[in-house]
């Protein structure tokens, strides 16, 4: 596989990923708030899109003022799109709205989203269905990151339809999939890499990446990676 995207996780479900033609995407920004996101990560200035899987404010986090510092684009869910634009500031012409089943290109990628199993809503309104996201950048490379969800057959499908190379993989239990049930996840979807995410952020997210990857990979052929926030790698 050709190492072309560079991508850091910034904690908790966060990600920022550099494609081959040196667009910089967030995905689910939550930084300045976040107790495990070193400050300096939490001060994102030079970036292109953002990428929102759902809309709370753990995965929303600071999409709002780096979106005025920098100008860039927010694509996500129609609902949660309209919420950001018309309660919230967010300018018209930087949002791109779309829904499970679309597909959006931008430059060098595009973003499909999934569905996710879980709930949405945005500073108590409600915020659309939350969703995966898959981003295929043009040189074949396949991130997917799962957003919030548990276990539901459906993964079996994207992991046909989209095959993936990398998936960010929810396994913090409480309020996703624990270690065990996220192994079964990517059995579903046999990607050739994972990395777990939403967990350690707050004392409830209990479940240990470690039992993760040794759950995933007794079961499963999928690779577990398991980096410290803002470690960069190649994928």
């Amino acid at each position: 596989m050709e190492t072309a995207v560079q991508a850091q996780w910034l904690g908790h479900s966060a990600f920022k990923l550099i494609s081959p033609a040196g667009k910089k995407i967030l995905i689910d920004p939550f930084l300045s708030q976040n107790p495990t996101t070193p400050d300096q990560y939490a001060q994102q200035d030079d970036i292109d899109y953002i990428l929102l899987t759902h809309g709370h404010e753990d995965h929303v986090g600071d999409t709002l003022d780096i979106a005025e510092k920098t100008g860039c684009t927010v694509a996500t869910m129609v609902e949660l799109s309209r919420l950001l634009v018309g309660k919230h500031g967010l300018s018209e012409d930087q949002a791109v709205e779309f829904n499970k089943g679309g597909t959006v290109s931008f430059d060098d990628f595009s973003v499909s989203m999934v569905s996710a199993n879980h709930s949405s809503s945005f500073q108590g309104d409600y915020a659309g269905d939350p969703a995966g996201l898959v981003v295929a950048f043009d040189d074949d490379i396949t991130f997917y990151h799962l957003g919030d969800t548990n276990i539901f057959y459906d993964l079996e499908l994207y992991g046909e339809l989209y095959e993936p190379d990398i998936i960010a993989v929810p396994m913090g239990d409480h309020y996703t999939m624990a270690p065990q049930e996220a192994a079964m996840a990517c059995d579903l979807i046999q990607a050739d890499y994972a990395v777990p995410i939403h967990y350690g952020t707050f004392p409830v997210l209990t479940g240990d990446p470690e039992d993760f990857k040794e759950f995933t990979e007794e079961s499963t052929n999928t690779e577990v990676w398991i980096p410290e926030v803002g470690e960069d790698f190649l994928i």
